[in-house]
């Protein structure tokens, strides 16, 4: 199958365009990452502007070639076939699983579970790590900017083992506030869950400074949710564990790969001693007729038919941004950023949200004075501009903002200067249209 893409093949930023993830934001905002040719639906229509990147990314076509390719060339259940086609569906789930581990900075490849998602995962370490070792009188510690698929999942598992729930505040400016999250961690908190950055304000958060914090602090585990930092940043697990980092999760539909598929990487040492979460084929050692034992990692907690062919086209995208560089890829989405941020807080009545352009990825989330945020959005659709709006699986967010919703744009490799344009365009024909004028 061929689904690596050289790098060079894929664009070069300008000479003076910034290189590195905490670099500022350029003044100028250049061209798209990857031209739209390569992403089939955006090819097919030059007059769609897709800003909702961060909800999930368009798929480019090495991806899409490389699901058609597992299917037509590949297909057959892997793991216990003897024949020809069973052992290149086993080859190709292994090696899948090798490559999205080489992006993830995995170096212990069998710690990377396949899962249907962050939101699996979650609910994995929660139902397995948690009910085994959270109980009444514990601790476990969220954020305020935390995405339900983790805020829910811990607290009710606090409610479930009668622990105590605790938050932990923002700063004006949409941060994590450190002071707080200090003053929360101590010997009775277990875990402590935040997101590597925020899905509604694209706040870049400091993972190895939190995790050390924590460390000073407690015993707790570390999980991060990072549905909305792999597509942006290097994610470098094996550093991240180094700085106390116990469990991080992502999804294949935010990298530009399928729905359906992400990753779930976690200590060995932890994944080994926590029970299964499911249970069914794959999974199992051994079956006697009183008791049964576990097969080893990852296959411990992948029951039931693996889903190769989006591993593959996981690992297609996650070759793509590799190539790419996620320090390109944080800087381009950082200029347009910083200009789209810049326009819409220059018109009168619109609020921008969050902190400022470089402590954020590609998402920016504002409020019009007088528009609701759905009007928005259907007005931004008649003149083919795809943005979000709602409250983003944010609701604890929302209330600490003042508001019921924000309208969210988000950008990707595949953006430019144009969707900028489209979308302080679009805002000012709402304006205009509640206005009367």
């Amino acid at each position: 199958m061929s689904t690596f893409v050289s790098p060079d093949l894929l664009p070069a930023l300008p000479a003076d365009a910034p290189r590195t993830a905490g670099s500022a934001a350029a003044a100028d905002a250049p061209g798209a990452l990857v031209a739209r040719a390569e992403f089939p639906l955006l090819a097919a229509d030059p007059t769609l502007r897709y800003l909702d990147s961060a909800a999930t990314a368009q798929k480019p076509r090495a991806v899409l070639d490389a699901l058609a390719d597992y299917y037509a060339r590949e297909n057959a259940n892997p793991h216990r076939g003897a024949y020809r086609l069973s052992v290149a569906a086993t080859e190709a789930y292994a090696a899948a699983r090798a490559r999205v581990a080489r992006f993830l900075g995995v170096g212990d490849a069998d710690t990377l579970l396949f899962v249907r998602g962050t939101t699996e995962a979650m609910n994995l370490v929660a139902g397995s790590w948690g009910r085994a070792h959270v109980g009444a009188g514990d601790e476990v510690v969220v954020t305020a900017m935390d995405h339900h698929a983790a805020f829910v999942t811990w607290q009710q598992l606090a409610i479930a083992r009668g622990a105590t729930f605790r938050i932990c505040e923002l700063t004006a400016d949409g941060r994590i506030d450190l002071d707080h999250l200090a003053a929360l961690v101590g010997p009775r908190t277990r875990v402590v869950a935040f997101p590597h950055v925020s899905n509604a304000l694209g706040t870049v958060n400091p993972v190895r400074e939190i995790a050390a914090l924590v460390r000073e602090r407690s015993a707790a585990i570390v999980v991060v949710d990072g549905a909305q930092g792999a597509p942006h940043l290097a994610v470098e697990f094996d550093r991240l564990a180094a700085a106390g980092v116990d469990f991080y999760a992502c999804s294949g539909h935010k990298v530009g790969g399928p729905m359906g598929i992400g990753a779930l990487v976690g200590r060995r040492a932890l994944l080994e001693a926590m029970p299964p979460w499911q249970y069914g084929g794959d999974m199992i050692s051994l079956v006697e007729d009183q008791r049964t034992t576990w097969n080893v990692l990852p296959h411990k907690f992948e029951a039931g038919t693996p889903n190769v062919a989006d591993a593959v086209g996981l690992a297609a995208a996650c070759d793509l941004l590799g190539a790419l560089g996620l320090d390109r890829v944080l800087a381009h989405e950082r200029a347009l950023v910083g200009q789209a941020m810049a326009r819409l807080a220059a018109l009168d009545g619109v609020r921008v949200h969050g902190p400022s352009a470089e402590r954020r990825s590609g998402v920016v989330s504002f409020s019009v004075e007088g528009v609701h945020p759905h009007d928005l959005a259907t007005i931004l659709d008649e003149r083919g501009v795809c943005i979000r709006a709602g409250h983003h699986c944010a609701q604890p967010l929302m209330r600490r903002l003042g508001v019921s919703a924000t309208a969210r744009a988000s950008f990707w490799v595949y953006s430019d200067p144009a969707d900028v344009d489209a979308l302080v365009d679009g805002v000012q024909a709402a304006q205009r249209l509640f206005d009367g004028g």
